[in-house]
């Protein structure tokens, strides 16, 4: 058997020899001849340039697609904790919106218009490329595409505007590749995020709020048949530039979609004699808004480490503590002329206000016509001026044991070698912490301070984030080398509507990415710098700064404690250079600022911080118009009040006499005129030949009674009262004389 099988094998090898030879043969005649040779050759060659021309096409629109593109800027938006809107940041403005939110009759009518076969081509569609010349001409006017959504697609995200036949080979090769690595469906949702609508906006749902007031889910058949109609010309066929020709064009949609049997004939006619029904378009952003922007900004990159750019293009939403009215107040407020005071136009202003207990940042006003890029007066730091006093002295030195009514020193000269004076010129000698800081006195701050000690000082101001290089007395007084910035200052005061514990401020709530991921960031703590009573006590004092002090001008009929500061102009004698005031109510901490961004011989105050007391009563007053304030600043448990200062009498009628009664049968009677403060202490002393004596005292009382007098000599008597609590004796009174032979 196997013998056959291998002259079975023989025979076949034989017979393909014999066939090879036959094949080489006439091939080699077929060479002989010259134009058969050519002709061969130009059908290997383009046979061989199509199979490298296809998987160019093929494989090379990867060369052409960058990834990082197809990752559309998306507009980062900010609203408040109401929801209200902020502002918005953006390279683009888009809002993203998914396939699922577009209604299919939005859809449809993209589809009708530009590519009805999107569905059933792989990227290019020949056929569609024929019919839409045909139509075009029986409609005369461009009512389809040639090119498919997957080739506009390309060209507006990987090529530029070019007419050649490179461009539209690269066109080609880009939408065969995004055919076959993407759905259908994820094509689609990207070309009605990207599209270009005119005034500025990408996007059907950025579109559709910009047009109609309304979110994509609600665009009606008509609306979206606008939309559509649009992209071919969008500044030709919006509606805010010419009307008629938008209707006009939204109609041949309508017509398209009748065409494709969306539609059917009356309910054609009745949705083309309907109107545009857009609304009037939207204004630019309210110029108020920039100056809370952008220390939004500043403050995602600095808590989420996101920079501006990113924040520009990553779709972010951005919920903000701003209250809107404070925000458009105090911008509306900062434009009145009547406020300012200088020599010249240029004065600037900044105003925040924030919320004390959790830090919250209410409104900003970064300059009086602030545009984002400039600079933003709420950022930059200034002189303080005597608004520190409370921050770095008075308050400090409550905690290290000094009371309110303790007796500061007074007079013009220098404290250890530091040279300081009052801004008015007065002096005491002696005054207490009340009188001081109400008065708003230079020489007890500076005296003060060098009680505390700088350092202990500096310690307390670290605690409320108010590090500082400088290491001498001119601290009290706010010169300092670098100052702070309104937003600093504003945040240090929330500590005496705070209970003495201090937040740092915040204008953001929360911040979501563009998938509704909430980004997370570690937040400081809140840092416990003064004790309740400290300031409870320092609050007081600051109301009566209001009432009675150097913040007195100006009106507001609400709860109000503050401090003002005023520094001198380095180059202008008697005027000045920063003007601040801090307003505290039971709710908001409002600091103002008003200056110049230079400081010479022609930019200088001539008011000082009365003009920023002003304003800021004048902004309080019209926001407590809205939302009112309450009416009283409530005390924290377990604090005292401070006790209402004590007036000395003047005592000119002490009287004495002896009565009867006591085992002594003698007694001595004092009896004097007293004020009604019955918290006054009376000091009764006895004359005598070495001095004087103390035989006694009384609180409250205007008689003293002394037992077993002298009744063989005369005794003179006089009264001294005493302030408990400065611990400082007023006049003598008169003396009275004791004598049986008078």
């Amino acid at each position: 058997m196997q013998k056959k099988v291998n002259t079975v094998m023989k025979q076949i090898n034989q017979w393909l020899s014999k066939q090879n030879k036959y094949m080489r043969q006439g091939f080699s005649a077929l060479i002989k001849h010259t134009w058969l040779k050519w002709l061969f050759v130009m059908l290997m060659s383009i046979t061989l340039l199509s199979v490298i021309g296809f998987s160019l096409i093929i494989y090379g629109g990867g060369l052409v697609v960058n990834e990082r593109d197809m990752v559309l800027p998306a507009t980062t938006t900010v609203v408040t904790e109401e929801g209200a809107f902020a502002g918005r940041l953006y390279t683009e403005n888009r809002m993203l919106v998914s396939l699922d939110d577009i209604p299919d009759h939005v859809v449809t009518a993209f589809l009708a218009t530009e590519d009805e076969r999107f569905y059933d081509h792989a990227g290019v569609d020949f056929r569609s490329v024929l019919r839409a010349v045909y139509r075009d001409i029986i409609a005369l006017d461009k009512v389809e595409g040639a090119s498919t959504i997957t080739q506009q697609l390309s060209k507006n995200l990987f090529l530029d505007q070019t007419q050649s036949w490179m461009r539209k080979t690269k066109e080609v090769m880009a939408s065969l590749y995004l055919e076959r690595n993407y759905t259908k469906d994820e094509l689609l949702a990207l070309y009605l995020n990207e599209i270009y609508f005119a005034h500025g906006i990408h996007g059907v749902g950025t579109a559709s709020n910009y047009f109609f007031g309304k979110d994509v889910e609600e665009l009606s058949i008509t609306e979206g048949a606008m939309l559509a109609g649009m992209i071919k010309g969008p500044n030709l066929y919006s509606p805010y530039i010419d009307e008629t020709r938008a209707l006009a064009r939204r109609n041949v949609v309508l017509g398209q979609l009748a065409r494709v049997g969306y539609l059917d004939t009356e309910e054609l006619l009745r949705l083309e004699g309907k109107s545009l029904g857009v609304q009037t378009q939207p204004t630019a952003i309210a110029p108020y808004l920039d100056d809370y922007l952008e220390v939004v900004i500043r403050e995602v990159e600095a808590r989420y480490n996101i920079t501006r750019s990113e924040l520009q293009r990553g779709g972010y939403t951005i919920t903000v503590h701003m209250d809107e009215t404070m925000q458009q107040t105090a911008y509306q407020e900062v434009q009145k002329a009547s406020y300012f005071k200088g020599s010249n136009d240029a004065i600037e202003a900044s105003v925040v206000m924030l919320e004390p207990s959790e830090a919250k940042v209410k409104a900003i006003v970064g300059g009086r016509d602030y545009t984002i890029g400039e600079t933003h007066q709420a950022l930059t730091r200034r002189q303080p001026g005597s608004v520190i006093k409370p921050l770095a002295v008075y308050t400090p030195a409550l905690e290290e044991g000094f009371h309110p009514y303790s007796l500061l020193w007074d007079e013009q000269g220098a404290i250890e070698g530091y040279t300081v004076r009052n801004a008015n010129g007065e002096y005491q000698g002696e005054v207490s912490m009340v009188e001081a800081l109400t008065q708003s006195k230079n020489t007890s701050a500076v005296w003060l301070l060098n009680q505390l000690g700088i350092e202990k000082s500096k310690q307390y101001l670290s605690r409320m984030h108010l590090s500082l290089p400088d290491d001498g007395l001119a601290i009290a007084l706010g010169g300092l080398t670098e100052g702070y910035t309104p937003i600093d200052v504003a945040n240090a005061y929330s500590v005496y509507l705070n209970e003495g514990s201090f937040n740092k401020a915040m204008t953001i709530e929360k911040l979501v990415d563009r998938n509704g991921k909430q980004i997370d960031t570690v937040d400081s703590d809140s840092t416990n710098v003064f004790s309740a009573q400290s300031t409870w006590y320092t609050l007081e004092m600051l109301e009566r700064v209001v009432s009675e002090g150097t913040g007195s001008v100006g009106e507001y009929s609400g709860a109000l404690a503050g401090k003002t500061g005023t520094t001198q102009h380095p180059v202008v004698a008697g005027q000045a250079k920063d003007a601040w005031f801090v307003g505290l109510t039971p709710e908001l901490v409002t600091a103002t600022w008003i200056g110049y961004d230079r400081s010479d011989d022609a930019h200088y105050l001539t008011a000082g911080s009365s003009q920023a007391t002003e304003l800021t009563k004048g902004i309080l007053t019209r926001v407590n118009e809205i939302n009112p304030f309450g009416v009283e600043f409530v005390k924290p448990q377990g604090v005292e009040d401070l006790p209402e200062p004590i007036e000395l009498p003047r005592i000119q009628d002490l009287s004495v006499d002896f009565s009867l009664g006591g085992f002594n049968l003698f007694q001595a009677e004092l009896t004097w005129s007293i004020s009604d403060d019955d918290r006054i202490i009376y000091r009764i002393y006895q004359v005598t030949e070495e001095g004087t004596r103390l035989v006694g005292q009384t609180e409250g009382k205007g008689s003293y009674t002394i037992n077993r007098p002298s009744i063989l000599q005369m005794t003179r008597f006089y009264v001294e009262p005493f302030n408990p609590l400065t611990n400082e004796a007023g006049e003598r009174s008169n003396v009275a004389m004791l004598s049986l032979f008078d």
